[in-house]
């Protein structure tokens, strides 16, 4: 007997768990037949599916050659899963089995829901990019099918809700279908009415075309908050994923923590204007290590991500497309108020991110206004994740063709400052020419969006190349009020606090944009080692060096640090990357240009250069 597994991965197993090497074609051929209602085609069907753009007779020669294929691979076998005739095709269910067979069980109805949402929450065939336009058009047409199966079978559960179990299978259902369909209204009331109802109650959009979000009355009388969506309701809503918290350690607490976070999920679900990532999804997200390809896979705008640790629940909400951190709260989560206070925090969970989220609106529907020059910004982006002049050139080329597709895209004009003043850090040979064009292009940032925080980052960290230390900490101030939460932008103002003398502060707050971005980019750790080095904490500074993927931008703090420390052989290895990346570089020449407001900075740092053979 062999199994055909058609949810996430597309494959065939044997009996004894071992996976059949079959053709990808041969798969697809399976589960096409599998799904029909009389599992048998006609070989001219069987190849216009599997070949629909090549001419008809290519099709049939390839399908010839599959057919022939899959014979030598069944040649073993003493029952066959294909019987071939001349003109047609049939599977043999007598042979083959598929977890499609769940959609014809029968059982208790809460029993099917649960088996049919386990099953689809895994995704129809989600391993295959399908070849053909027929192929496309099927699996879409199976997974709509599907999600009415899925539908129905949360319909004949109801009448069950009440007994023990039923309610979080039902729920988990409603999420998944939501997440589908955030338009459908019946299974919205059907899930509020399951938790007890919501704390929050949307209006639908009226004439004028606004969505307001109102926040009920509490019982204590406070005033009720209503939040009003500036713009008209977009066709396609933005998604919310929020993550399971994680934990460093193993916590008793976590399972009350993850049952809070679904909790939030319910109510957010009393958003019209948001689409709510599942939970199963969210989990997936989660453990994969590559969040964010995933995260853009999903097209996923908003990501919620908690932690717990012993001073509670850290919750942060994301803007995916410009990764800013737009809220950050902590709630207590002790053991003897958790219980009671779930509820309590879940609400107030959800009222700070539906806050937030339509607050947010205005600038997701302008970047997805212009989706060309969004993703050539997206892609600029990802290059200055790495300080090296190849990806700071290559991300400047992106920005400008953004600007290309859209003349006045305020991200992109900042993207092209950012490349500027880190193509003069890089090189380190004081090209003021660069940091002029990186003023000119933050000056016309904050032009075109005064209320964005990241032009007045950008426009402070060129102030401070530029010499104007105290215009650099007055533009990353601002810059901070517009967007407190926001870790780079507090990363910009711990580097320029560092130059202006004031090393304390400057580690204090970089240690807080580390907090609110845990998985720190190498800038912010090279930050945290000049602070440090400045703090005399050479061990500290040398640390944080060692924690960076790349090292390359911190070679000279760290052979500095070392050297302070008397360590001769760690100093010499530094020294000799850094000069292998810049031969040319000059201690005078660079300390001339670097900016400290105070002279014993200047000190110190040429002392450390010195000693370490510079």
């Amino acid at each position: 007997m062999l199994h055909l597994q058609t949810f996430g991965d597309l494959r065939l197993i044997e009996t004894n768990g071992d996976p059949v090497r079959y053709p990808i074609k041969g798969l697809l051929m399976m589960a096409h037949l599998y799904a029909g209602a009389s599992h048998e085609l006609s070989r001219y069907e069987l190849a216009q599916f599997l070949w629909n753009d090549v001419e008809a007779d290519l099709a049939r020669l390839n399908l010839r050659k599959l057919l022939s294929r899959i014979r030598e691979t069944d040649g073993g076998r003493a029952e066959m899963p294909f019987d071939f005739t001349a003109t047609t095709v049939r599977l043999n269910t007598q042979v083959v089995s598929s977890d499609l067979d769940i959609f014809r069980a029968g059982g208790s109805p809460l029993e099917r829901l649960n088996a049919i949402a386990e099953l689809t929450q895994r995704g129809f065939i989600g391993n295959i990019k399908p070849a053909t336009k027929l192929i496309d058009a099927w699996i879409r047409a199976q997974r709509d099918a599907q999600a009415l199966q899925l539908r129905q079978a949360l319909l004949d559960a109801l009448p069950d809700a009440q007994k023990p179990g039923a309610a979080r299978t039902i729920s988990s259902a409603a999420l998944q279908i939501l997440e589908r369909d955030p338009k459908d209204e019946q299974v919205r009331a059907l899930l509020h009415r399951l938790s007890g109802g919501s704390s929050l109650n949307e209006r639908l959009p009226n004439g004028d075309d606004h969505a307001r979000v109102q926040v009920k009355r509490s019982e204590t009388g406070e005033t009720p908050a209503d939040i009003e969506r500036i713009s008209p309701m977009p066709l396609i809503l933005p998604r919310l994923v929020l993550l399971p918290p994680t934990s460093k350690h193993a916590d008793a607490g976590l399972a009350l923590a993850n049952a809070l976070i679904e909790d939030v999920t319910i109510e957010l679900c009393a958003l019209r204007n948001i689409s709510i990532v599942a939970p199963h999804t969210a989990g997936q997200i989660r453990r994969d290590s590559e969040k964010a390809a995933v995260v853009a896979r999903h097209s996923i705008a908003y990501l919620l991500d908690t932690r717990l640790s012993e001073e509670g629940l850290f919750a942060q909400l994301v803007y995916f497309p410009t990764d800013e951190i737009i809220w950050a709260n902590r709630f207590a989560m002790t053991p003897d108020i958790l219980p009671r206070q779930r509820r309590l925090i879940a609400q107030q969970l959800t009222m700070s991110v539906a806050r937030e989220l339509a607050e947010n609106e205005e600038e997701r529907l302008r970047f997805e206004a212009n989706p060309e020059a969004y993703h050539a910004y997206l892609v600029g982006s990802s290059l200055m994740s790495k300080l090296t002049l190849p990806h700071i050139r290559r991300a400047r080329k992106a920005f400008k063709q953004s600007l290309s597709h859209k003349a006045d895209f305020s991200p992109s004009f900042t993207g092209l400052a950012r490349t500027f003043t880190s193509e003069w850090l890089v090189t380190a040979q004081g090209n003021n020419e660069l940091l002029h064009l990186a003023e000119q292009n933050a000056l016309r940032a904050i032009e075109r969006d005064p209320a964005s925080a990241a032009g007045h980052r950008e426009l402070g960290v060129t102030k401070l190349y530029l010499g104007d230390v105290d215009a650099s900490v007055a533009a990353l101030h601002l810059a901070e009020e517009l967007s407190p939460h926001f870790a780079d932008v507090i990363y910009s103002h711990a580097d320029t606090l560092v130059h202006a003398s004031r090393p304390d502060d400057a580690l204090a707050k970089i240690k807080k944009a580390i907090l609110l971005n845990p998985i720190a980019p190498d800038a912010y750790l090279w930050c945290a080692a000049g602070a440090s080095f400045f703090l005399e904490q050479y061990e500290e500074a040398i640390a944080y060096v060692e924690a960076m993927k790349d090292k390359a931008p911190a070679h000279r703090i760290a052979a500095a640090s070392c050297a302070m420390i008397g360590d001769r052989k760690r100093a010499l290895f530094h020294r000799q990357r850094a000069e292998s990346i810049n031969p040319v570089f000059d201690v005078e020449k660079w300390l001339a240009i670097v900016p400290f407001k105070e002279h014993w900075q200047k000190e110190l740092y040429r002392e450390g250069l010195l000693k370490a053979g510079f």
